[in-house]
């Protein structure tokens, strides 16, 4: 993880600059919100419901009215801000979610640059440049777009996300909890770097203060290399739970989306573009983020998921004591 403190220290004041936090109601957004406040920064939140906010964020934190697809809304949202994190996408909104994140994007790309931003930090995901799935050929889109704004960009690149609330875990959490027999399909052998939700913080945190003046990719993620069945079989041995894999090999994603949306119904419209994603590997390439933030590994997939709660009612097992049955390769982690 990047060498910032976990309670940084307050900006002084001739220092800070107005953060613009897009996307603080959802799971990444609403606890940076948190680390920003506490770092010292005038922090504003543009959301397409204020109202959802309320309660949510400190006394000095400006929140207004702004949506990605209606321009007009942007210019007032970005007045007087050094930095703006965009944190938005439109998957779970629309059926047509790669345009409207495309036209998202360029509306907001637009703005900051009028808005004269000195620095855009976009999350996305991970993922080769080939055959990717229209979910996350459609995030790299949107970064490229940033990157091109002519406003210098810092775009980090994710795996998975291992915390309460990321919907990619939930969706594994789900699974394992609500299905005594898991079924594995052909994608569960694909690849994953897991990265603990803290460790993605520190690094969206660590960008306010990177010097650039182009438009870098930082790919991110943690110490170990996985399957999805890897993280199935992690998620029930913390939760003491004793779970049947069956490999059905010619299960196509359709067929799994339809399974998924029976037993996790609460993320179905998402999790059906997510299973046709999980045919690509989602790896680190390369060490530039660890040499550039002088982070360490992070994190391990034990580590990160022994923090977490169980939906049984059990006490996850302390990473140390049991022997994590993952499959580790440590090699490129970021």
């Amino acid at each position: 993880m990047p060498c910032a403190s976990r309670h940084p220290e307050p900006v002084p004041e001739h220092d800070r600059g107005r953060v613009l936090l897009t996307g603080a109601t959802g799971y990444v957004g609403g606890r940076l919100l948190r680390k920003l406040e506490e770092s010292g920064r005038p922090v504003r939140c543009m959301a397409l419901r204020p109202e959802a906010l309320l309660g949510r964020v400190a006394d000095r934190t400006e929140v207004v009215r702004g949506d990605i697809l209606e321009p007009c809304t942007l210019r007032a949202a970005l007045a007087g801000v050094t930095t703006a994190y965009y944190l938005v996408h439109s998957m779970a909104a629309s059926a047509h979610f790669a345009e409207a994140d495309r036209r998202g994007a360029e509306s907001f790309a637009a703005a900051a640059r009028d808005s004269a931003v000195r620095r855009i930090v976009y999350l996305g995901g991970l993922g080769s440049d080939e055959k990717l799935s229209t979910h996350l050929a459609s995030r790299h889109e949107v970064g490229r777009i940033l990157r091109e704004s002519g406003v210098p960009t810092v775009e980090f690149r994710a795996s998975i996300i291992i915390g309460s609330g990321s919907v990619s875990f939930e969706i594994v959490r789900g699974l394992v909890d609500r299905s005594p027999v898991l079924f594995m399909p052909r994608w569960v052998v694909s690849r994953t770097q897991p990265i603990a939700i803290e460790d993605v913080l520190e690094y969206l945190l660590a960008a306010l203060d990177l010097e650039v003046d182009e438009s870098p990719i930082f790919e991110i993620g943690g110490p170990d290399r996985v399957t999805y069945a890897d993280l199935m079989r992690e998620y029930a041995r913390q939760a003491s739970l004793r779970r049947a894999l069956i490999r059905v090999p010619l299960a196509t994603p359709r067929v799994s989306a339809l399974w998924l949306s029976v037993v996790t119904p609460l993320y179905a419209s998402i999790g059906r573009e997510l299973v046709e994603s999980l045919r690509n590997d989602t790896l680190v390439c390369g060490q530039r983020a660890r040499e550039v933030f002088r982070s360490g590994h992070g994190d391990s997939v034990a580590q990160s998921s022994a923090r977490l709660p169980t939906r049984t009612g059990s006490s996850p097992r302390p990473a140390g004591r049991t022997r994590s049955r993952l499959t580790e390769d440590r090699t490129g982690a970021a």
